[in-house]
């Protein structure tokens, strides 16, 4: 139940007191960062002394809501076009920039009698005995795109879509797999690697040449940008880069 509450908090917003919502910048973030970037944000509040509201869920609502006049202060996303996208709408400060490179992964519950593995054999025997998989919906979620990338380049896709369950985002699909709403899910390696699942999944990596990489950029949202430029700059610091390389980004220099 503590897993569950403490995912389901990436589909939520924070909200703080509304006396002081005018000066704390709000940041919207693609929930494959939940535990990354709140790890970097405690952080960044003991160095700074200085607070932040988050919004987390998938890229492609986000950015619709951006585009819908969302007062975010800056948006991270799990897909670069997204934020290619704003930038020539003329939301954004700038074209931001590129602060990681995701994987996927497949996992299930710990002690699940279904083996999982990347290759073709395996992933077949996994899903002839699986009743449900899950992945993010590949209509708006980075990473439920590169999950069907993924299962095309197999070869499986007509196979396992019957058996598919859609996650709203790569957090909620990750939730069906450990709490038996599906028997495996493809998800991130930012999230299975976070101690809170960690300790209650099995799961493998999944080459990243079998998808199109998974580039994600940040970026200053024009009209908000002022109370948030401190936070983009301290995400770009060494202290911020090790922590996304310890939740299984690749970050570049």
């Amino acid at each position: 139940m503590h897993l569950l509450k403490n995912l389901l908090f990436a589909v939520l917003v924070f909200y703080l007191p509304a006396g002081i919502a005018q000066s704390i910048p709000t940041v919207a973030a693609a929930s494959d960062l939940k535990f990354a970037l709140e790890e970097i944000a405690a952080n960044y509040k003991t160095d700074k002394g200085r607070d932040l509201k988050m919004v987390f869920g998938s890229s492609g609502v986000l950015w619709q809501q951006i585009k819908n006049g969302a007062p975010f202060a800056m948006f991270l996303s799990a897909d670069e076009t997204y934020i290619d996208d704003l930038q020539k709408n003329g939301i954004t400060l700038d074209g931001g920039s590129l602060y990681a490179i995701g994987r996927i992964v497949l996992v299930g519950k710990k002690n699940s009698p279904i083996k999982l593995s990347p290759d073709k054999d395996g992933l077949m025997k996994a899903i002839q005995v699986a009743k449900k998989i899950a992945i993010a919906n590949p209509d708006h979620a980075p990473y439920g795109r590169a999950a069907k990338e993924f299962l095309m380049s197999m070869g499986v896709w007509e196979l396992i879509e019957p058996k598919l369950v859609f996650g709203e985002n790569i957090s909620q699909a990750t939730i069906f797999a450990l709490t038996g709403s599906a028997d495996f899910a493809i998800s991130a390696l930012s999230l299975v690697t976070a101690p809170v699942i960690k300790a209650q999944a099995t799961y493998v990596l999944i080459p990243d040449q079998l998808h199109k990489p998974l580039k994600q950029k940040m970026v200053l949202i024009k009209n908000h940008a002022a109370s948030a430029r401190d936070f983009y700059q301290y995400l770009q610091e060494p202290k911020s880069k090790q922590i996304m390389t310890r939740y299984g980004f690749l970050v570049p220099p």
